[in-house]
């Protein structure tokens, strides 16, 4: 019942909001609305957890200690208002529930409401001129070209400031970003020592158009403290750090201040229209400034094409390279630094917009519409693969399916990863199945169907099948690679939208 008055009171609190402002404000609402089963075998190829931080001090929960539940059944609310002044201003408010049947706020008996404000930013042009600002809780991401479902570097809700112009109308444009990730300590440091512990970056990117040729080339510099909680709090550490910061003395951080830098472009070729080509390429480093062991440094480049001439289906096809570790720990990592999704979550994927992947395969975490336990979270930094799909496949009247196949091949050391493992035990920088030895490799198969039951009803379907190569017992240890088999999900719900 508590559960029911609290979602009452706040739907109240926004249509008393609408009424109170409807002289001078129009309110717009639009959301969606999930609700599907979700059949997944052997997450992480073992059916078991992976290593999570489940404290700032470093103490891990062991991978291997948890069983998964193969079958859930998942519902998702999102609501997002738009308080409208005019046309020059606005604000965005979105809330979200989010949770399994019989769990939390979907327990039946004495449930624990979980209402979260996932967005809440002021959007406004600058008098006189078409400078575009928002500040605020919102939607930010790193270029990528947009045949991929999202940025590999950062894509996520988060406290932002920013601001786009244009320089040359419909040709070139400016955008500057800042983003506060994290802010551990707020106002006052638990000691009086000053140690910093918030973590931010600056971007700039320039968006260039012409006619058949996009290109966003882009740089972002990123400060993070010491005394940040980036193992628990902001969930991010793993596609951040060296794992020399752990397992190589001195452990830990050598300055206050950690420095990382990032660079790249995105370009996207239509002339040959309906052939089009997508690649990005991408430089990061992270603790610039810091010990060797502690400097982790790296590429990512990818590229995709496909032929959008047919009425029927759109081929496409795919693929990527990443530097990956050498043999040693003590020279830092070869990986590009960045913010995994998956992170923190103990190896929990859930899909979603936010994160690189291309045909929506199962083995990437992004992309996917039914979005928890939708995917095999393997990180394509520190590997090379390739893929092809036949996406928009339509024979039918409001069906379409897609069928995607994907194969990723480690590229890092296995001496790296082995040295790790024998120092901090089984821990999250590196993961079995997620994270890939040179001897090492995944393939997959997804297939996907939409049928729209009406014009904003989906009813929708996405399976996925991964198979490993055998995992190296010398790495990974005999236990969890003699249990890795075959992983696979079948999803099935409704989407809805409004």
């Amino acid at each position: 019942m508590k559960r029911f008055m609290l979602l009452i009171v706040a739907a109240a609190l926004v249509m008393t909001a609408a009424v109170r402002a409807e002289a001078a404000t129009e309110v717009r609402m639009t959301g969606d609305a999930l609700v599907y089963g979700n059949f997944f075998a052997n997450r992480n190829f073992t059916g078991w957890n992976s290593a999570k931080w489940i404290n700032e001090a470093g103490t891990i929960r062991r991978a291997g200690t948890q069983t998964e539940d193969r079958f859930e059944i998942w519902q998702r609310f999102r609501l997002r208002s738009d308080f409208i002044a005019n046309e020059a201003v606005k604000f965005r408010l979105g809330i979200k529930v989010e949770d399994t049947w019989g769990h939390g706020t979907l327990t039946a008996a004495n449930p624990q409401v979980a209402l979260e404000v996932y967005q809440a930013y002021l959007m406004f042009k600058w008098p006189g001129c078409d400078i575009q600002i928002s500040a605020g809780l919102q939607p930010a991401s790193i270029p990528q070209s947009s045949f991929f479902a999202g940025s590999i570097v950062f894509d996520e809700d988060v406290a932002s400031l920013i601001i786009s112009a244009p320089l040359i109308d419909d040709h070139l444009s400016m955008v500057l970003a800042y983003v506060r990730t994290i802010s551990s300590d707020r106002t006052f440091a638990p000691t009086t020592t000053s140690v910093y512990a918030n973590e931010e970056g600056y971007m700039l990117a320039l968006p260039i158009t012409v006619e058949g040729f996009k290109a966003t080339p882009w740089a972002l510099l990123g400060i993070g403290g010491k005394g940040g909680h980036y193992l628990t709090e902001a969930g991010w550490a793993e596609g951040l750090i060296s794992s020399g910061l752990f397992s190589v003395a001195p452990v830990g951080w050598k300055n206050n201040f950690i420095t990382a830098l990032w660079a790249g472009t995105t370009l996207e070729i239509t002339a040959l229209d309906p052939f089009k080509f997508y690649a990005d390429v991408i430089w990061g480093q992270h603790g610039m400034n810091e010990y060797k062991k502690n400097v982790r440094n790296g590429w990512f480049i990818d590229a995709a094409a496909e032929y959008t001439g047919f009425d029927m289906l759109t081929p496409q096809a795919f693929g990527f390279w990443s530097t990956g570790e050498d043999n040693s720990t003590r020279n830092g990592s070869e990986r590009m630094p960045n913010f995994f999704p998956g992170s923190g979550r103990g190896g929990e994927h859930n899909g979603g917009t936010q994160s690189w992947n291309a045909g929506n395969s199962f083995l990437f975490d992004g992309g996917q519409e039914l979005v928890k336990g939708s995917n095999m979270g393997i990180s394509p930094v520190g590997a090379w693969g390739f893929g092809a799909s036949l996406n928009n496949v339509s024979f039918i009247e409001k069906l379409t399916q897609r069928l995607t196949f994907a194969f990723v091949h480690g590229n890092n050391s296995p001496k790296a990863i082995r040295y790790a493992n024998e120092v901090l035990g089984s821990n999250p920088i590196f993961v079995m199945g997620r994270d890939l030895t040179s001897n090492e490799w995944v393939m997959g198969l997804n297939f996907d169907t939409k049928y729209m039951l009406y014009e904003n009803l989906a009813l929708i379907m996405e399976t996925g099948w991964a198979h490993p190569s055998k995992f190296q017992k010398s790495v990974w240890g005999s236990r969890l690679a003699n249990k890795a088999e075959d992983a696979w999900k079948v999803s099935f719900g409704l989407k809805y939208t409004f």
